[in-house]
């Protein structure tokens, strides 16, 4: 492995996985090794070590929900692509119901740049019938500053068939994220401990869960889901030290400013597509790709550390990236 600058790629085939190095601490994984039918980032973790993504269904800890497995680090997929389901397919999809589930299959590692930050990949999105439906390029730009480290995500689809995305509120990009990050709930749950056996709790236990969405238009907590924002902020406390993940959209994606499908209980998705469910009804997108067409999504993704990050930073850096 060649270091160069700050962050540096580490490729293992065997494991199917390109782990991501900034001065040689591990920041993320791209993984693409099949336990979920799309490829992934995960674990993510902050400059200071701590990680901002649930463990569950890989590595389990302590007190953690075990909900939704198909909710595995940081994805992009779609709910309803040509009537398929990408969003919700997992190990947990009995075989007699996997026909209505699609599955995004690597292909290739394109490009490791290491003095850019730059890993990009090529993919398919798959019928359950073998037939591919969309081509997946995507250009994954992972830095670092101060105690912010960010990925900018670019990824263009481009249709192999006509595909139509239905509106629907599961989507686009998602991130699953831990405990400590949930918005605090009395709700029952099902929770798991570190040797992944599960337990129902009636009562939940909401020691050191202390998260908050803050959205670019004022609103706060559960308040963010199904409205629109130019970004959103989950910040809470790790260990005494204050956390964030930040979600810019950017202003030439389709919708913008995005609808949030953003839940307490830790699932928090940047979704442009879903607009006739978060809308009641009163906007309606429903986009459709003709054969050959395309269409790009970009998306920034801050995790900072230390220090709460202020409405100031994020729309500067929320400025940058829409000037790339």
């Amino acid at each position: 492995m060649v270091q160069s600058s700050k962050i540096s790629f580490a490729s293992d085939e065997l494991n199917k996985k390109v782990d991501v190095l900034i001065n040689g601490d591990l920041f993320t994984s791209y993984v693409y090794d099949g336990q979920t039918p799309k490829p992934i980032l995960y674990p993510i973790r902050t400059k200071s070590g701590k990680t901002v993504t649930r463990g569950f269904p890989f590595t389990p800890r302590p007190n953690e929900r075990v909900d939704h497995p198909h909710h595995a680090g940081l994805w992009f997929n779609y709910g309803d692509v040509n009537g398929l389901d990408f969003w919700n397919n997992s190990y947990a999809i009995p075989a007699e119901d996997k026909h209505k589930y699609g599955t995004i299959f690597h292909q290739e590692i394109t490009n490791m740049d290491e003095e850019k930050g730059i890993l990009s990949i090529r993919s398919f999105w798959r019928s359950p019938d073998a037939v591919d439906l969309l081509e997946e390029t995507t250009q994954f730009v992972f830095s670092e500053k101060g105690n912010s480290r960010s990925i900018d995500r670019k990824t263009t689809l481009k249709a192999l068939q006509d595909v139509l995305f239905k509106d629907n509120k599961e989507g686009m990009l998602g991130m699953r994220v831990t405990r400590e990050l949930e918005i605090s709930s009395d709700k029952p749950a099902v929770y798991t401990d570190a040797e992944g056996n599960v337990t129902e709790i009636k009562a939940l236990n909401n020691t050191g869960v202390n998260g908050n969405y803050f959205g670019s238009e004022g609103l706060t907590g559960d308040d963010v889901w199904g409205t629109r924002n130019k970004w959103v902020k989950l910040e809470g406390d790790m260990e005494d030290e204050t956390v964030s993940v930040t979600i810019i959209d950017h202003e030439k994606n389709i919708g913008y400013p995005t609808y949030w499908h953003a839940r307490g209980y830790g699932l928090f998705a940047a979704n442009p597509l879903g607009q006739a469910v978060f809308s009641e009804g009163k906007d309606t997108l429903n986009l459709k790709l003709n054969q050959g067409e395309s269409v790009t999504f970009n998306y920034r993704i801050l995790i900072h550390n230390g220090s709460t990050l202020s409405k100031e930073a994020i729309n500067e850096s929320a400025a940058d990236f829409n000037g790339k």
